[in-house]
């Protein structure tokens, strides 16, 4: 079953800081991922890899083209959504992982994935039970679960931001370079669990800084090359023999 359907996605920026000239991030793009499937995005800094995810969460709006989400009730274009709309079907339907963790003042790890997990549908105690999971899964130490987050360390944020974006896991998951601050074991440990969502049918488009991660998880890998796709294919295909 397709999940995501990217359709002639364009994106522009205006240095306004700078001389006021414009860059094109995205030209023309067009991308679907289907349930279970892992693509991974691949290509120079300034291809337009963290633009596409951006636009597809609606963080970035598009210039022009379209984002479609499937769902059994029928499809849904994103980019066309008022924002509270968008703000209820993003936290039911969609998980985003970027390099940094946007918590509330004063908010503990626990806290903040019980809170992702009752948005997606649980109640009270069973949001709990859900995110005390996530976290041991994460291997994040329970002494730090009712620690302000904005005192954790890069990985141990990072880790919440995976756990709160997987807790009862989103039909399609976003990912920008999820592992990037964590070490080796903690690395592994993310990406079993990345792993493990695309088995159970998660629709997964990711972002990462090593091609090692894209020959572990991706079922596909896009290259994006100034802004359009230039190739796709198994990661052997596009990437060559893994190291």
């Amino acid at each position: 079953m397709r999940v995501l359907e990217v359709r002639d996605l364009e994106k522009t920026f205006t240095l306004h800081t700078v001389d006021g000239r414009t860059v094109v991030s995205l030209s023309g793009v067009d991308l679907d991922v289907d349930a279970g499937e892992h693509v991974a995005l691949a290509g120079p800094s300034g291809a337009g890899k963290s633009s596409l995810l951006r636009c597809v969460h609606r963080t970035y709006l598009p210039d022009a083209g379209t984002v479609t989400l499937h769902r059994p009730e029928g499809p849904v274009e994103l980019t066309a959504l008022p924002d509270r709309t968008l703000a209820r079907l993003r936290a039911r339907e969609l998980g985003y992982v970027s390099q940094f963790l946007a918590a509330p003042p004063r908010t503990g790890p626990l806290e903040l994935v019980a809170a992702a997990a009752r948005r997606r549908g649980l109640d009270r105690d069973a949001a709990a039970e859900a995110a005390a999971a996530a976290l041991r899964g994460l291997a994040l130490d329970e002494a730090l679960w009712d620690v302000d987050c904005g005192v954790l360390s890069g990985g141990e944020r990072q880790r919440v931001n995976l756990a709160a974006a997987t807790v009862r896991p989103p039909r399609l998951l976003l990912l920008d370079e999820p592992v990037s601050a964590l070490d080796p074991a903690n690395r592994e440990r993310a990406l079993d669990l990345i792993a493990s969502l695309s088995g159970a049918g998660v629709a997964v488009l990711a972002v990462f800084h090593d091609a090692d991660a894209m020959h572990a998880l991706a079922t596909r890998v896009v290259e994006l090359r100034d802004g359009r796709v230039a190739a796709q294919g198994t990661p052997a295909e596009v990437l060559g023999a893994a190291a």
